[in-house]
């Protein structure tokens, strides 16, 4: 499997939009791969998990036409910018590389792609979108995959994290989320398998503490989760750990990043960043 960080920002990308602040004045001066579009994640090509306003930038140097599948997390703008499928057929895309594409997500994303979509989709474009509404802690196949949703904490619209299979190696998606519930937990443990070959973590506090019930996870409670998911055989010393997802207000610098792996054994992902497993 090959794994490609297209974005690795949080909801307000770095430097943020309407952010004057010292370092996301620096970072437009700097450039480089502290620039983070909002998050997504391409899987050899054909599968995408979440779909945000920066598709646009990444299909500079990606065929996203060949995108096949699209795993949405949660129905934040961030990572779900439905008012783009729109422009997917009819005069605004020939060629394409894959004429279908099937999206999963919950009922929440499902209105939403409504709402945005209503007023300008064509029929021609409508038709090669097939839309597959899915809960937590479900089993979905399609094409060469095995997907598993387990329950995010993060929003009150039943936000989705996943486990990914395919030839025999598989991914754990974790972000956008807080720590894992306990009926996360223990639907993968019942999955079993073993340890999982790489896991993303939301990272977006990074150094900061991360309270109680957070919608999000920093390094602390990347560790803390790790820790439960070695407990269960979910994650082996040979599981690579990926930090992603931050957050302007962490201040995400080089040094910092370096840091991170340094001490907590870790790759912080940057956009285009890709992986091989």
């Amino acid at each position: 499997m090959n794994i490609i960080y297209l974005g690795t920002g949080a909801a307000e990308g770095i430097p943020a939009l309407f952010c004057n602040c010292e370092y996301c004045r620096g970072v437009r001066q700097r450039g480089g791969k502290e620039i983070r579009t909002r998050s997504q994640i391409l899987i050899d090509g054909e599968l995408s998990i979440d779909f945000p306003p920066d598709v646009f930038s990444h299909a500079r140097n990606f065929d996203l036409s060949a995108v096949k599948y699209l795993l949405v997390t949660h129905s934040h703008m961030d990572h779900f910018y439905a008012h783009d499928f729109i422009l997917r057929g009819y005069k605004y895309a020939a060629a394409m590389t894959e004429p279908v594409l099937h999206i999963f997500g919950n009922q929440e994303v499902m209105a939403v792609f409504g709402e945005c979509t209503a007023r300008e989709i064509k029929p021609a474009v409508r038709e090669n979108i097939v839309l597959h509404t899915v809960g937590a802690f479900e089993e979905i196949k399609f094409g060469a995959y095995t997907v598993y949703s387990l329950l995010a904490q993060h929003s009150s619209e039943e936000p989705l994290l996943f486990l990914i299979e395919k030839d025999g190696k598989r991914i754990l998606h974790l972000t956008d989320t807080g720590g894992l519930k306990e009926d996360s937990l223990q639907f993968l443990s019942e999955i079993g398998g073993g340890p999982v070959d790489l896991i993303d973590f939301d990272c977006t506090f990074l150094y900061a503490e991360t309270q109680p019930y957070a919608r999000h996870m920093g390094l602390d409670e990347n560790m803390r989760t790790l820790a439960l998911l070695r407990k269960i055989g979910l994650a082996d010393e040979r599981t690579k750990k990926v930090i992603t997802h931050f957050s302007h207000n962490a201040r995400p610098s080089p040094d910092l990043l370096a840091r991170a792996e340094r001490e907590y054994g870790v790759i912080a992902a940057y956009d285009g960043m890709s992986l091989s497993l």
